[in-house]
């Protein structure tokens, strides 16, 4: 079973990852790749190089994030063509990370994709699990996560598909306003439910 696991920022979904890691579950996580895949020496990053200059690489051979960050900033279609370049790449690695998983003998396979409903990837998974919060908890620890305003935290939470538009898609939801051990409760009921565990 391929599993997505999604949620919003600041709703606990790296505390679930941990968990499900602990159940000895592999994890395809979509941040780590979108690292793997500008690493130097890549074609994603020559290709990166190519349509914003070698100014946006570093010294030692690295994608400059501050550089590229502050032309795609204010730029919507030079983001377009960024994610153009990576989106493609991150999708190949994530599928072929999760074959690896599969072949190698795994029966359930964890994708950890924040942006799951945003992207539409719904078809690379056969059960979404989203990790929600009141938005007060979500703005809350953001605030206090990140040291930011009141308003710069509802900005970066309205970048994002509402939760409560996540839940609907979900084949199931943890709640995470309360405990960690309250989390960890209903993730198992719901691995026991999906028989995973």
């Amino acid at each position: 079973m391929i599993i997505g696991l999604t949620g919003s920022i600041a709703s606990g979904k790296s505390t679930v990852a941990k968990m499900l890691k602990e159940y000895g579950l592999p994890i395809v996580d979509a941040d780590v790749v979108a690292r793997v895949v500008v690493e130097p020496g890549t074609p994603t990053l020559a290709k990166i190089a190519e349509a914003f200059g070698q100014e946006v690489i570093t010294e030692n051979g690295e994608m400059d994030r501050a550089k590229v960050g502050s032309i795609i900033f204010n730029d919507e279609s030079k983001r377009k063509v960024l994610n153009e370049i990576i989106h493609p790449a991150i999708r190949a690695e994530m599928l072929r990370q999760r074959d690896e998983h599969l072949a190698n003998g795994a029966k359930t396979v964890i994708m950890d994709i924040p942006l799951l409903f945003e992207s539409k990837l719904q078809h690379f998974v056969e059960k979404i699990l989203v990790v929600t919060v009141s938005e007060e908890t979500q703005l809350k620890r953001l605030m206090e996560r990140n040291n930011l305003s009141k308003e710069e935290a509802i900005a970066r939470i309205s970048s994002q598909l509402p939760l409560s538009e996540k839940e609907k898609g979900a084949d199931a939801v943890i709640d995470n306003n309360g405990s960690i051990e309250e989390t960890q409760k209903q993730l198992e009921t719901i691995l026991r439910n999906w028989e995973v565990i």
